[in-house]
């Protein structure tokens, strides 16, 4: 639990918490491409609830990273960092798997994927 989270912020709408949360995500970069998580496409879907709780679906590029067990906790440290966040629980899904597809255009364009 954040010990931040006050009752005074946590008057901020689920939407912008939510950009705050990606915008911590984008802090995260996988140790393998330099790109941040987000624009890599690994997190499928962020949740913030009424109560400031937020949830998270990620992925890795495939199910034998390296960083399996280390990404998902480095996510997690990132978004509890912000400060109206009152947990964090994030979920390593599988299913869609990750493809190229997934990537922003920006990284697409800096990794040289057309």
């Amino acid at each position: 639990m954040n010990t931040q989270a006050t009752s005074e912020t946590t008057n901020i709408s689920a939407d912008a918490l939510r950009q705050k949360v990606i915008a911590a995500l984008r802090t995260v970069y996988d140790p393998e491409i330099p790109v941040n998580i987000y624009e890599l496409g690994l997190i499928y879907r962020v949740e913030v609830d009424e109560d400031n709780n937020v949830s998270i679906d990620m992925t890795l590029t495939t199910p034998s990273c390296p960083e399996a067990q280390n990404l998902p906790a480095s996510v997690e440290a990132a978004v509890q960092d912000v400060p109206e966040v009152k947990s964090v629980k994030v979920e390593l899904v599988w299913d869609p798997p990750w493809d190229k597809d997934r990537m922003s255009e920006e990284v697409k364009m800096v990794l040289g994927i057309f």
